[in-house]
């Protein structure tokens, strides 16, 4: 995106990467994907149908083998064509509960996609207001390199005047320098947090347009815990582990029922038009085949007991990650609280350091301070300044991240 283009607004940069980023194309093609296994499953309640056509040409006709069978056949020249159809009638439900543990799957899926979408949008905001902040730093920092430049100057002419030493100067050019240095590390950090912005949005190229000013976020519950329920109900990450939990129930229910009968009836059904004369122009069959398993060697029974295993160990999973989103909610509300704090206490900062430099320069002008503390007041106030450029933008950064852990951005 150009900066013809106009100023790219937080709204639009989320809308861009929603419709571009690779991962969460990804992520909705899998849930799609997810969706189609329990047509897969629901297939095994739908009938058979198969066509068939069978043509033989033996070399003398009226042999007959014996190859792999008790008793035997005659082999004859012969072409047929017809179909075969196979119905489940029964299986005790063992294909319902695995229609159901799909169906779990796919909205477990879904879930994740849902989570990936939150992923998304969060690393847009972080980096938007990175951006922002990185150019905020910049700008303080210009204006102190400016300010350097100009009491550089300003005691170059003095000592020209010999009204002041040349060792004031030299510190005012390190003090100049040490500013210079200042620009370049945030022109580098500006130029990263564009980048850092185009990868989030999913654009191969750095993002040049200027940003608009983000609207201020709400402000904080009074405690972590009036976010904790809302995390409970809208965490997309715990739907997903809780869709896994039935999935994996109703999975154990399926390998449960393996051991019960299955019972399906058959129909056959076709024209043999070319024959030798000892078989029919047509045939028909239907019957019934009932399936009682018996013994095979626990292969059931093991199946069984490792589905249970692994639903109970899905509980216990859907339990550890409420715990983690519990700790990620409280960890990101008093991080968030530390940075809208810290938006007060640096304002209070600056006014303080700029009346600290205002005194240490009164104090030279008048003969009765040194450069070096003249130096050090210009110096507390550069470094308040800074962080008050980057305290508006760290709050904004730790409240979309308090937004995510409370499943606000879904």
């Amino acid at each position: 995106m150009s900066s013809s283009q106009g100023p790219l607004s937080l709204s639009q940069a989320e809308s861009i990467a929603v419709a571009n980023q690779p991962r969460l194309l990804a992520a909705q093609l899998r849930a799609r994907a997810s969706s189609q296994r329990i047509r897969e499953a629901r297939s095994g309640l739908q009938p058979t149908i198969a066509f068939n056509a069978t043509g033989a040409l033996v070399a003398d006709t009226g042999s007959s083998t014996a190859a792999g069978n008790i008793t035997t056949s005659a082999v004859s020249d012969r072409f047929a064509y017809g179909g075969n159809l196979s119905q489940l009638v029964t299986d005790f439900g063992r294909t319902s509960a695995l229609i159901r543990s799909t169906g779990y799957q796919s909205a477990a899926q879904s879930d994740l996609a849902t989570l990936t979408r939150a992923q998304v949008r969060l690393n847009v905001r972080e980096a938007y207001y990175g951006v922002l902040g990185a150019e905020a730093v910049l700008r303080a920092a210009q204006a102190a390199q400016q300010n350097r430049q100009l009491i550089s100057r300003q005691l170059e002419a003095l000592a020209q005047s010999e009204l002041r030493s040349t060792l004031d100067v030299n510190f005012a050019k390190v003090l100049e320098s040490e500013a210079e240095l200042a620009v370049v590390r945030a022109q580098s950090a500006v130029s990263q947090e564009r980048s850092r912005l185009a990868t989030a949005m999913g654009e191969p190229q750095v993002i040049h347009a200027a940003l608009s000013e983000p609207t201020a976020p709400d402000a904080l519950p009074p405690t972590p815990e009036d976010l904790l329920q809302q995390a409970t109900t809208q965490r997309a990450d715990l739907s997903a582990a809780h869709a896994q939990q039935l999935a994996a129930e109703q999975f154990a229910q399926s390998e449960k029922r393996l051991s019960y009968p299955t019972l399906n009836v058959l129909g056959a059904a076709g024209q043999v038009p070319y024959h030798d004369h000892t078989l029919h122009d047509s045939y028909a069959a239907a019957g019934f085949n009932l399936n009682i398993p018996v013994f095979n060697g626990g292969l059931f029974a093991a199946r069984r007991a490792e589905a249970q295993l692994e639903a109970t160990a899905r509980t216990r999973d859907t339990e550890a990650l409420r715990l983690q989103v519990n700790e990620q909610v409280r960890d990101a509300w008093y991080r968030a609280d530390e940075a809208y704090r810290s938006l007060d206490v640096t304002a209070r900062l600056v006014q303080q350091s700029k009346e600290a430099l205002r005194l240490a320069k009164d104090r030279y002008d008048a003969g009765l301070g040194s450069i070096v503390e003249l130096n050090e007041a210009q110096l507390n106030e550069t470094s308040a300044e800074i962080s008050a450029a980057d305290a508006t933008y760290t709050y904004l950064s730790r409240h979309a991240e308090l937004d995510f852990a409370a499943g606000l951005l879904n």
